[in-house]
């Protein structure tokens, strides 16, 4: 798999499943590989509960957090200045499951001053691919739909998009695109409508720029599995997508395995990608 290398600007985003369950190990990740920026999803705190003196004693001054109890929640953590700190509530449901932030670049990026970035975790929709019986399949498909609507990039500004999306959108994304078809995640009506959104957006699926698509690429393997790395029955549903602007600049990614073996590990794996 093609690595993430050195870079002017480091992007990361990880489906933590509950940040202060896993302080550790985000404070380790951002230890080890320096991220400038980190979304992650899946706080599952309120606000004022987000470990940031924890986050802030790792070099990560700047937060922009949506968290509800419990359940969802979205944050960005940087080591750069954060402004314009926005949160989107799709479908009008209530859930935090969006923030963005204007990330202020460092002088390596000498012709750009900041970058729009997006942590996002779109539902997952459910057991059952059927918006009549399952509400929550409904849902998703409501909420990719309106991410057309409310996640234009910015005019001015490079724009990002990184989070769990819950939805792996080629054969190569799952451990088998026969047996998935009829599985959430994976169904035709989830991948048409979120390959169409993301190309009427205009942005670059960044993972797939770097791995060819003949190359199985995964992000979450399922808790069910005994040995996860062994049986490999993975899904690619976290994802970066890029704006047209970048959409050359990016050098590499990485999707950070190690951490799915830790202890009392999070389901899905870091996504890492470098821009030169």
């Amino acid at each position: 798999m093609t690595k993430a290398h050195s870079a002017a600007f480091r992007l990361a985003t990880w489906n933590i499943n509950s940040v202060r369950l896993r302080i550790e190990q985000v404070t380790r990740f951002l230890d080890e590989h320096q991220p400038d920026v980190l979304c992650l999803q899946e706080t599952k705190c309120r606000e004022e509960e987000f470990p940031a003196k924890a986050i802030r004693a790792a070099g990560y001054e700047h937060m922009a957090i949506h968290g509800q109890k419990a359940y969802h929640g979205s944050a960005i953590v940087s080591r750069l200045p954060l402004s314009d700190i926005d949160r989107v509530d799709f479908c009008a449901m209530g859930d935090a499951r969006h923030v963005a932030a204007t990330v202020a670049l460092p002088k390596a990026l000498s012709n750009a001053d900041a970058v729009r970035v997006h942590s996002l975790y779109v539902p997952a929709g459910g057991d059952e691919p059927d918006v009549v019986t399952n509400p929550k399949f409904d849902h998703k498909l409501r909420f990719v739909a309106e991410m057309g609507d409310k996640l234009q990039a910015d005019a001015s500004l490079p724009t990002l998009i990184a989070g769990d999306l819950n939805i792996a959108p080629y054969e190569e994304d799952v451990w088998s695109h026969k047996q998935l078809l009829k599985v959430v995640s994976h169904t035709p009506v989830e991948t048409e409508l979120f390959e169409a959104t993301r190309e009427a957006l205009g942005y670059t699926d960044t993972m797939r720029r770097h791995v060819a698509m003949e190359e199985k690429l995964y992000t979450w393997w399922s808790y069910r599995a005994k040995d996860w790395a062994a049986s490999n029955r993975g899904r690619r549903l976290d994802h970066v997508w890029t704006c047209q602007k970048w959409s050359e600049r990016s050098t590499g990614i990485s999707v950070y395995t190690d951490a799915r073996s830790w202890t009392k590990a999070s389901d899905h794996a870091p996504v890492i990608v470098d821009y030169a």
